[in-house]
């Protein structure tokens, strides 16, 4: 089901989610936290589709926040949308679209409606400020999400993000380096008599993963570690491999599509899934664990610099 509301505020928009409870058509119980999007207008159904996923591993209030500076006519006014049952996964979710003036204090806007008692975690799915928990919706959460990759300038992004960066800060870009760094560790493991000579990401020079995933390195091997561009010629997307060089051999893999093969010295060749990783399954884990991520505040700060 899915409620219009032009032209409203903040207090009818409370009001109406109090009578879709009491009619049944909402239950608040067992949500168990609340999930602030703040976005643009041309994000919003995209960041909704991926929030109502994650929202069946963690039942939420969703809130998305979207503003436009420059409304039509220079009025200043709030249109809101709540979808509830099979439009909302197994959350609620409040789309506020505050047109001119209407956005200049979002804290407001969003205040009214969170759960109570519950974790609030801000998620800025699209361009965004490099200090988020300085920003009016992420004083409220005590987790933060931004998306490095959706910046227009990811190094310089990053680069401001260590000098801001507090606990319960977290980055896309970071969460999809997971099975990467799983699988190098569990493969790492088999070479730990070795010395390490020198370390090469093959990466694409627009993904931040790349950077950090090569920061990480840095910082665990204790070598230098550098972002090649180029596999067999070609320019790669993402994350394309790692090679790890010892003073005796190598560990080498590389991902070709979703499949990554896997070749190291005194091992027999071998092959692992390691897909893509959508939003959705990066929402679910940044959800999962609402404290500090003590190894991306380690990379972030270090290997960046404050």
């Amino acid at each position: 089901m899915i409620v219009d509301m032009p032209n409203t505020t903040s207090s009818q928009i409370g009001k109406k989610l109090q009578e879709l409870r009491d009619s049944g058509g909402v239950v608040a119980l067992g949500r168990v936290l609340t999930l602030l999007i703040e976005t643009d207008f041309p994000h919003i159904e995209e960041a909704v589709k991926a929030a109502n996923s994650a929202s069946r591993m963690h039942p939420s209030r969703i809130i998305v926040l979207a503003d436009d500076d420059q409304p039509e006519g220079g009025k200043s006014f709030l249109d809101a949308e709540i979808r509830v049952g099979g439009d909302a996964g197994a959350s609620e979710v409040v789309i506020l679209k505050a047109h001119g003036a209407a956005a200049n204090n979002p804290e407001s806007l969003v205040m009214g409606l969170l759960l109570p008692d519950a974790p609030v975690v801000a998620w800025w799915p699209s361009a965004c400020n490099s200090n988020p928990s300085a920003s009016p919706i992420g004083k409220i959460a005590t987790r933060r999400i931004v998306d490095s990759a959706e910046q227009a300038d990811a190094p310089a992004f990053l680069a401001e993000f260590a000098k801001n960066y507090q606990p319960g800060d977290g980055d896309m870009a970071w969460t999809r380096l997971t099975l990467w760094r799983a699988q190098l560790a569990a493969l790492f493991d088999q070479h730990l008599n070795r010395k390490v000579t020198a370390v090469e990401v093959i990466g694409s020079d627009l993904s931040p993963s790349a950077e950090l995933l090569a920061k990480w390195l840095q910082l665990r091997l204790g070598v230098v570690v550098r972002i090649e561009h180029k596999l067999n010629g070609q320019n790669v997307e993402g994350i394309a491999g790692v090679i790890i060089h010892f003073a005796d051999g190598e560990l080498e893999i590389i991902r070709y599509g979703e499949v990554a093969e896997i070749q190291q010295t005194g091992s027999p060749d071998a092959s692992v899934l390691l897909p893509r990783r959508s939003n959705q399954d990066c929402l679910v884990e940044d959800m999962r664990f609402l404290g500090e991520d003590e190894v991306f505040g380690e990379v972030l700060t270090k290997g960046f610099g404050r």
